[in-house]
C-alpha cells in the first residue's frame, strides 16, 4: 500500500531532526513526507535543507492554517492522488525501526479497518504475570501495570471505567490506549493516539479534523477517531512502537491547558453520547470534581506548585463555564 507521513511542527526543529532520522532507518519508507511548520521563525526551515531526507516536502503555514488540526488538514489537502493511507507522527516521537512495516501491515490483517494506531512503549511499566493483580494492579492478556494515583482513587470510589482501553463508557473518561499491553498484539478500539496515528485517506472524502480544537489541540485525536469509527472499525497495533520525549517547546501554559482538559473533555464526550443519561452526567461531573481535587492537592504535594495551581484554576474556570456555554 502506498502511504505518506504527516508531520506537523511548531518551533521544535532539534525534535524533528531526531523524528526524521529515525524514519529514514525504516524498514519500509513513506512514499513521501510533508512537513506543515507553524513556526514564527525559520529555525525548522534552515536545518531541512542542511539535511537530506529522500520524499520529503516542506510547507510553511500562515496563521490562518496554523494549530494542529488545520495544519493536518493542509497536510492533507496536499497528499498526493495515488496515497492510500495518511500517517500522522507528533514531531518529539521517535520510531522503531519496523514502525511502519507492522503499522501498514495491520491494514492487510484488518482489510475493514478505517484507522490505525501505533503503541507508545515508554511511558508505562508492565510486567508478565500469572498470578492475579493486585487492588491497585491492572491485568491484560497475561501483563500487568499499576494503575496509577488517580485511577486508583476513581476505583475505589467506582469512577474507573469497566470497558476495554480505547473504548469510551457512557460517563467518558476511559481507559487510555496506555492500559494495551506490550503484547505484539492488535486490538479493536473507538480511539488511540493522534501523535501515532493512521487512516484511509477515504475517510478524509468525508470528514476532516474539527476546528473546534484551536492551536495546540488535546483530545482532537479523539475527537477524530469517534467520528471516523462510525464509518469502520479502529485498531491498535502494539507491534508499531515508538517512544515519546514529551518536548515542551510549543505547548500552552498550564492554566490554558486545564481549561482545555474540561472543555475539550467534554466536546468529546458528548460526540460519542449526545444524550448521556443522568447516571452518566452525574459520573462525569463527579470525575471532573475529583480530578480537579487531585490536581490542587498538588500544590502542597509536588516541587511544581506554580503548575499545579495554574492548572487547577484552569480547569475549574473550565467547568463553571460549562454552566453557562
Amino acid at each position: 500500500m502506498k502511504f505518506n507521513l504527516i508531520i506537523c511542527t511548531l518551533k521544535r526543529p532539534k525534535s524533528i531532526k531526531d523524528l526524521l532520522d529515525s524514519v529514514a532507518c525504516q524498514t519500509l519508507y513513506p512514499d513521501e513526507i510533508l512537513v506543515i511548520d507553524a513556526s514564527p521563525d525559520n529555525l525548522t526551515a534552515n536545518l531541512l535543507q542542511e539535511f537530506s531526507y529522500t520524499a520529503l516536502k516542506y510547507f510553511k503555514v500562515n496563521e490562518k492554517n496554523s494549530g494542529l488540526t488545520r495544519q493536518r488538514n493542509y497536510g492533507i489537502s496536499k497528499t498526493s492522488k495515488e496515497i492510500e493511507v495518511i500517517c500522522f507522527l507528533d514531531d518529539d516521537i521517535i520510531l522503531e525501526p519496523d514502525y511502519f512495516e507492522n503499522l501498514i501491515r495491520t491494514y492487510t490483517f484488518c482489510p475493514t479497518a478505517v484507522g490505525v494506531g501505533g503503541y507508545i512503549s515508554n511511558e508505562v511499566v508492565w510486567k508478565k504475570s500469572e498470578t492475579s493483580p493486585d487492588f491497585d494492579e491492572y491485568k491484560i492478556d497475561g501483563f500487568i501495570r499499576k494503575l496509577g494515583s488517580r485511577n486508583l482513587l476513581r476505583k475505589k470510589i467506582g469512577l474507573l471505567s469497566d470497558q476495554a482501553p480505547g473504548v469510551m463508557p457512557e460517563f467518558s473518561n476511559g481507559l487510555s490506549i496506555g492500559f494495551l499491553p506490550p503484547s505484539g498484539n492488535i486490538y479493536p478500539v473507538e480511539y488511540f493516539m493522534g501523535g501515532v496515528a493512521s487512516y484511509r485517506k477515504e475517510i478524509f472524502e468525508k470528514i476532516s479534523f474539527s476546528d473546534y480544537f484551536k492551536g495546540y489541540g488535546l483530545y482532537e485525536d479523539m475527537d477524530f477517531c469517534l467520528r471516523a469509527s462510525r464509518f469502520g472499525p479502529n485498531y491498535v497495533n502494539t507491534a508499531a512502537r515508538v517512544t515519546h520525549h514529551h518536548e515542551e517547546a510549543g505547548r500552552p501554559n498550564r492554566f490554558k491547558y486545564g481549561q482545555m482538559v474540561i472543555r475539550n473533555g467534554w466536546h468529546v464526550w458528548r460526540v460519542k453520547y449526545s444524550k448521556p443519561s443522568f447516571k452518566g452526567k452525574l459520573k462525569w461531573h463527579l470525575t471532573a470534581f475529583l480530578l480537579i481535587s487531585v490536581r490542587i492537592s498538588n500544590i502542597f504535594t509536588t516541587p511544581k506548585k506554580r503548575e499545579a495551581f495554574s492548572e487547577s484554576a484552569g480547569r475549574i474556570i473550565g467547568w463553571l463555564r460549562l454552566m453557562f456555554s
